[in-house]
């Protein structure tokens, strides 16, 4: 196993402590884990390179995490083969149900598991299962 077989993605920096929860079930399992911050709208060209080149990296599993309109996770799977766990934000008016909306209703061939809103712990716990599978 890669020494960071994770990668987390969020699409905020104002999204570190949302996903903090995720960073102690990595930790207490002994899983490395990288986390980076890039936006599918703000930061397209930047996302799609670190999708691309994850497996490469020696990546597993991503976590991508995003509110709102939530489509961090979608247009990671959509560019690496690699399994793909989204989680869903609790932000916005609607309180990540919007986000929760959109990752899990990605459209075939765009494969996402999907953990419930603000979930990072589960989220973490996912993708373990998904390293030792």
């Amino acid at each position: 196993m890669a020494d960071t077989p994770v990668l987390i993605i969020a699409g905020s920096e104002s999204d570190r402590e949302r996903v903090a929860p995720a960073f102690k079930v990595l930790e207490d399992a002994g899983v490395g884990y990288d986390f980076v911050v890039s936006s599918a709208h703000r930061n397209a060209e930047q996302t799609a390179e670190i999708a691309q080149s994850a497996q490469s990296k020696g990546y597993k599993v991503i976590v991508a995490a995003a509110g709102l309109a939530a489509a961090l996770p979608g247009v990671v799977a959509a560019l690496t083969e690699l399994p793909v766990v989204g989680l869903p934000l609790d932000v916005g008016p609607l309180r990540g149900v919007d986000a929760l909306y959109a990752i899990a209703q990605l459209p075939p061939g765009c494969p996402v598991g999907t953990v419930g809103i603000g979930n990072a712990k589960n989220a973490a716990m996912f993708a373990l299962r998904i390293l030792n599978s």
